[in-house]
């Protein structure tokens, strides 16, 4: 079976809807979600960890009433 394609970082960006810089400055604290370097350089996200990171972020938002 074929593994699911990792999101590359454009396209988590648009998810996210969130600007590079803001991306980088989450990640060095240790906020983003998980990423896998390549050997090139490039960035990867797998859908699991980007949902997962999500989900992290809607348990810690008190809801809006």
């Amino acid at each position: 079976m074929p593994r699911p394609p990792a999101l590359k970082l454009a396209e988590v960006l648009a998810e996210i809807r969130m600007s590079p810089s803001a991306f980088y400055r989450l990640r060095a604290r240790g906020m983003a979600p998980r990423m896998i370097k390549l050997p090139n350089g490039e960035l990867r996200c797998r859908r699991t960890d980007l949902d997962a990171w999500w989900e992290s972020c809607e348990r810690d938002t008190p809801e809006w009433y």
